[in-house]
C-alpha cells in the first residue's frame, strides 16, 4: 500500500498533465471514449487499490451491499477485481480518497504553503492508513 501510494505520487509529479487528464475537471464538450486510455488507466488504478485493500483488510466495511454503488462503478470494480466484496470496495473508496487527496493537493499547488516536505507528509499518512486498516 505504501509503495502503491508512493508510486502514484511519483507518477503524478512526473506527469502532472496526465494526472489532470485522468483525475481533473472534464474538458467542456469532450466525452472520452468508453474504454479509452484514460478510462482504462483509471480502472487499473482502482482495481489495484481494491486488491491491496482486500489483502490488508478483507472484511472491509461491514454491511455494505453492491446496491450502495452505481451499476457502472460495480461493473468496473468487478472487471478489475472480480472476487472483491462490496465492503472492501467501500473501504477502498475511502482509502482512495485519502491517498488521492494529498496527491491532488500537491499537483494543484495547495501543499506549498503548508508543507516543506510533501513526500514525508504522504509517507506518514500512508503508514497511519495501513495501521488503521490492519486494526479495523
Amino acid at each position: 500500500m505504501i509503495a502503491w501510494g508512493s508510486a502514484l505520487r511519483e507518477w503524478a509529479l512526473a506527469n502532472p498533465e496526465g494526472f489532470r487528464l485522468i483525475y481533473g475537471d472534464p474538458i467542456p464538450g469532450y466525452e472520452q471514449p468508453v474504454d479509452g486510455p484514460t478510462d482504462r488507466a483509471a480502472r487499473r488504478v482502482c482495481g489495484g487499490l481494491n486488491r491491496l485493500v482486500a489483502e490488508v483488510n478483507p472484511a472491509g466495511r461491514p454491511g455494505a451491499e453492491w446496491s450502495d454503488f452505481p451499476g457502472d462503478y460495480v461493473t468496473k470494480i468487478r472487471t478489475e477485481a472480480p472476487d472483491i466484496a462490496p465492503g472492501t470496495a467501500g473501504l477502498a473508496l475511502r482509502v482512495w480518497g485519502r491517498i488521492h487527496g494529498l496527491v491532488t493537493l500537491e499537483i494543484y499547488g495547495h501543499l506549498r504553503s503548508v508543507s516543506n516536505d510533501p513526500a514525508a507528509l504522504q509517507r506518514a499518512d500512508l503508514l497511519e492508513l495501513v495501521e488503521q486498516l490492519r486494526a479495523s
